[in-house]
């Protein structure tokens, strides 16, 4: 619980070993006793006290430890709501931080973004914004214009001292320092959305080539259904999985040939359309078989395209191999494997790796921009500079330059919170699961 009133809410349920009033009761420190309504005892717990400003949301917070089990932690909740207490919104506990100003925005938001996160790198990039990574690299880009800012505003207000040419020097200077570093945080965005989102990878074939099969392979498990028989895959499958550290979203998909068959016909058209969105497209050929011409359409789907070809079932007799200059014309990537005896499959790991190298990112010191509205903001911050640039090129007084260096000052702010309007925060916040 968290408000001004969560103390007295608290002691009216909870009864302590050793009762004391809660004025000498100390911040930090856990009290043990029972939950207990008209004398019943509902359970055994620990309580938490955390006083304002030193707590998440900066005011009076109280947490209730107790056993684990549905029924007893409803009765508790329940408890709670009947003596004033009420549930808390989506996000509520982080927003009240934010707005009570403990944390700014990009901190808000990376919460969620380490709750949700499903890589190792995700929580590094997310813990590392939640320390204030960017925050301070923003707070830094704001500096280094207000540093120019003051020597504008002298310009403005004393103009018989004629430094308007030099005050116009210093602000190129700065404009091209800060488009850079915003351009590289720019560019941090291809990666972040990766880390994020993981890489959309469409797994595609012919019916019977060992997609299903692969896919059962990579995520060790039987996801999809394999079976002797044509057009089983019918609609994608997707699954979610870590590949030495690289988010895939991995997508089955059905098995590309001329169909009868409408519903077939509609997971056929389905495939190839992941297949041209995909950031990474897997195709794969029974090695057992001559190319048909259902392969030479997937070769046509893949050409242009960041691809792997794997040739399966090599533990049959192959009747076409790596060399095979069809392959070779289309990607340099090509592995043997055998999905139904597990060979080869730590190859196509290796291949993906180094298509993705995400190793070379150093969460210590790199700022990683995982956020689409961060990433927005930063492109706007980047043309605003564009248009002061222009504006200083057309030789225009140093007041309209100062307004559009505002401007700039205004998207970075509105990246850490302080211009934002409430409706972004309460999208931001819808987000969140209930209290967090």
């Amino acid at each position: 619980m968290s408000g001004k009133d969560c103390f007295e809410i608290l002691d009216k349920i909870f009864v302590p070993k050793k009762k004391e009033p809660i004025e000498t009761v100390k911040g930090y420190t856990i009290k043990y006793g029972n939950i207990e309504e008209n004398g019943k005892i509902i359970d055994e717990v620990l309580v938490s006290y955390f006083k304002a400003p030193k707590s998440y949301t900066t005011e009076n917070m109280c947490e209730i430890n107790s056993h684990g089990g549905n029924i007893i932690v409803k009765s508790i909740l329940e408890l709670c709501l009947k003596n004033g207490a009420r549930l808390a919104e989506p996000g509520e506990f982080t927003k009240r931080a934010f707005l009570n100003g403990r944390i700014d925005l990009t901190q808000a938001e990376s919460v969620i973004d380490v709750i949700n996160a499903k890589s190792e790198k995700e929580v590094k990039a997310g813990v590392k914004q939640l320390k204030g990574g960017l925050s301070k690299e923003i707070a830094d880009i704001k500096q280094e214009i207000m540093d120019v800012m003051v020597n504008i505003e002298v310009a403005i207000d004393y103009p018989e001292y004629d430094v308007e040419e030099v005050t116009n020097n210093q602000i190129v200077e700065m404009l091209h320092s800060v488009e850079k570093k915003l351009n590289k945080m720019e560019k941090s965005f291809d990666n972040g959305k990766i880390i994020k989102e993981g890489i959309k990878t469409a797994i595609i074939g012919k019916p019977n080539a060992g997609k299903s099969s692969l896919l059962n392979r990579i995520l060790k498990e039987d996801r999809a259904i394999v079976t002797e028989y044509e057009g089983t895959t019918r609609d994608t499958i997707e699954e979610f999985v870590s590949i030495n550290g690289i988010p895939l979203k991995l997508i089955d998909t059905a098995g590309i040939r001329k169909a009868e068959d409408e519903v077939e016909k509609i997971g056929i058209y389905k495939a190839k359309e992941i297949a041209k969105e995909a950031d990474l497209v897997i195709a794969i050929f029974d090695s057992s078989k001559s190319l048909s011409n259902e392969d030479e359409e997937i070769l046509e789907i893949i050409k242009n395209k960041k691809a792997i070809v794997i040739l399966n079932k090599i533990d049959l007799n192959q009747k076409i191999d790596k060399d095979d200059e069809r392959l070779k014309a289309v990607t340099d990537c090509i592995i043997e494997i055998s999905a139904l005896n597990n060979v080869g499959i730590d190859n196509l790991y290796t291949e993906i790796t180094k298509l993705f190298d995400l190793n070379q990112i150093n969460f210590d010191n790199d700022i990683v921009i995982t956020s689409v509205r961060h990433k927005n903001l930063i492109h706007k911050a980047i043309e605003s500079i564009k248009k002061t640039e222009d504006i200083i090129n057309e030789k225009m007084p140093i007041d309209i330059i100062a307004v559009y260096i505002k401007d700039i000052l205004e998207d970075l702010g509105n990246i850490t919170g302080e211009f934002v309007t409430e409706d972004i925060i309460n999208e931001i916040f819808s987000k969140f699961c209930l209290g967090k």
